[in-house]
């Protein structure tokens, strides 16, 4: 009876030497490269054995190589280049391929000594650094010109001496921790293989042209890279007034292919042609087209949301005064496009909070318009209203003998009443041709002097014409100080008030009582703010002064005291000529 053949168990022993591996040290696997790569460069082994040494060189870099944990799982996509770059290193006989392969090895060598913090840690990858650009200057790179004999001592040195720098680094003591690859310097050690390769590429092009010697050809490479690295220290943080190359480079990386100064020139120009703060948000992302790295996105706003471009796999998400961006990516962003896009998304939200701002101070500029219109208008009622009952007052009290005197006032006042009130309604319908109509300064006066000559008001003018003046400013001024002033004889009957118009050498209107002056906290803000009044709104002046400003006029108060108040309404030097 046949009995079914069972799999064997897996060998233990992979998973324990496999763990055992892994807490090596990395100096240790660094020394055993580099060991390995000296007895497949510099000793002159058969080919088959120069070839075991670089594959085992390579099976040791596999096992030091900061780019990948050891413990990760390693992709087959991955593996494909791994075996090429293998192959290639131990098939290609060619010492510039050696010499390419230094290069790389000093680039990652120098990028992890540029990670560690202490001497202790910078230790061993100094010495391989050393090691490294001491085979390939005095080993490889001689080779690779072909007609380059090396002095027997300096094969000597090269074989046996330039061990002894690996077998340091094997005895040094080694660091337990592994870096992680998030920790390289990546650009430290693609500079420093790049560095490497011009320095190789210098020598051989030096011993082409000039038709040196070897070490002359060196001597003046390495004197022109010190020159060029000096002029580039130099203006990378000069100090007569240039940027340098460090902010050019940073502007230009910080940049990522986009023309941010044009797109943000553009931004600034939507934004004072589009007054609408949703319109001006989508008008502004439906921009941004030329971000190959950003294939769409979304926006949400406090009136509105919409969209733009196409969705994505992969999605960033900002936010900043109350405008709400998601940003769709086809590949994950890198920290420097991550950093661009939470810019772009700061400026975006403090134009579109300055665009609600905007739209609120419109809302607040028409609401305000709307309400001194109002109280405009109101203050105008008020007076028209003072007025009609000083005249009920003046019926109350006449007598049987006052009937014709009454009757031939009722005359004259009605229709000033009706024209003021006519006026009024006219100022709500259209209120800026109101300000605009004039009058003749001599029809002005005398139909001052008849609404108030009831009001025992004394009335000065000096040679009164046809000089014109806008009507609706000097009724609505006059009527306000006449009613002020007249106002204060019911708490004081000795009162006296003048008015006055002169119109050489400017047109001026002062209104003048005897009676208590304005307290000075008031007089400040008299022109400039509404302020508190017992008897009416307050705004009376305010609202007249602001109407004198637009007109070319100027109210002010040039006396204030004691048995001396002036008004005075005068045409300032901007005003237009009559």
């Amino acid at each position: 009876m046949l009995e079914r053949i069972r799999p064997a168990p897996p060998m233990p022993w992979l998973g324990t030497l496999a763990g055992r591996l892994t807490r090596v040290a990395p100096g240790r696997w660094l020394a055993l490269m580099l060991l390995a790569l000296h007895a497949a460069v510099a000793f002159d082994a058969e080919a088959a054995l120069s070839r075991a040494f670089l594959l085992a060189h390579y099976g040791l870099f596999l096992l030091w190589q900061p780019l990948v944990r050891s413990e990760a799982r390693i992709e087959p996509r991955l593996a494909l280049p791994v075996f090429a770059m293998a192959a290639l290193l131990v098939l290609a006989d060619s010492p510039w391929v050696l010499a390419l392969w230094l290069a790389v090895l000093a680039g990652l060598v120098g990028a992890v000594a540029a990670s560690r913090n202490t001497s202790r840690q910078h230790l061993p990858y100094l010495l391989a650094l050393a090691y490294l650009l001491a085979l390939l200057l005095a080993w490889v790179l001689p080779q690779s010109l072909g007609d380059t004999v090396l002095p027997a001592e300096l094969e000597l040195a090269v074989r046996y001496g330039l061990s002894v720098l690996p077998l340091a680094i094997l005895f040094l003591p080694g660091e337990r921790q592994r870096g992680a690859s998030s920790t390289l310097d990546f650009i430290y050690g693609l500079m420093l293989s790049l560095l490497v390769i011009v320095m190789a590429l210098g020598v051989f092009a030096v011993v082409a042209v000039a038709r040196v010697s070897y070490a002359w050809a060196l001597v003046q490479t390495l004197l022109g890279m010190a020159a060029l690295l000096l002029a580039l220290s130099w203006l990378w943080n000069p100090r007569a007034g240039f940027t340098g190359l460090g902010q050019l480079t940073s502007r230009y990386l910080l940049s990522v292919g986009l023309p941010f100064e044009g797109w943000a020139q553009r931004l600034a120009t939507l934004a004072e042609r589009e007054r609408d703060p949703e319109s001006f948000v989508r008008d502004a992302l439906a921009d941004l087209h030329e971000l190959t790295w950003i294939s769409g996105g979304h926006w949400q706003a406090a009136r509105g949301d919409g969209s733009f471009g196409e969705l994505a796999a992969h999605r960033v998400v900002h936010a900043f005064h109350g405008l709400a961006l998601t940003w769709y990516a086809p590949r994950p962003l890198t920290p420097s496009l991550a950093l661009h896009v939470r810019l772009l998304s700061q400026l975006l939200g403090y134009f579109y909070a300055a665009k609600v701002r905007e739209q609120t101070l419109r809302e607040q500029a028409y609401s305000q318009a709307i309400h001194d219109t109002g109280a405009r208008l109101t203050h105008d009622v008020k007076n028209i209203l003072q007025s009609m009952k000083t005249l009920l007052a003046a019926v109350d009290t006449a007598t049987p003998e006052d009937s014709d005197r009454l009757l031939a006032l009722m005359k004259r006042q009605v229709p000033q009443f009706v024209a003021r009130l006519s006026q009024t309604v006219d100022k709500l319908k259209q209120p800026a041709e109101m300000d605009v109509a004039h009058i003749d300064a001599r029809s002005w006066w005398l139909a001052l002097r008849t609404r108030y000559e009831h009001d025992d008001v004394r009335f000065e003018a000096d040679d009164v014409d046809d000089t014109p003046l806008p009507q609706d400013l000097f009724d609505s001024v006059a009527d306000n100080l006449l009613t002020n002033a007249l106002r204060k004889r019911q708490h004081d009957p000795s009162v006296t008030v003048g008015a006055r118009l002169a119109l050489k050498p400017h047109v001026e209107l002062t209104v003048s009582d005897s009676g208590a002056p304005a307290p000075d906290h008031v007089a400040r803000n008299l022109f400039l703010s509404p302020v508190a009044s017992d008897s009416g709104l307050g705004v009376g002046l305010y609202q007249a002064a602001r109407q004198a400003a637009r007109s070319g006029y100027r109210l002010d108060l040039p006396e204030n005291e004691a048995g001396g108040v002036t008004f005075r309404l005068q045409a300032t030097d901007s005003s237009p000529n009559p």
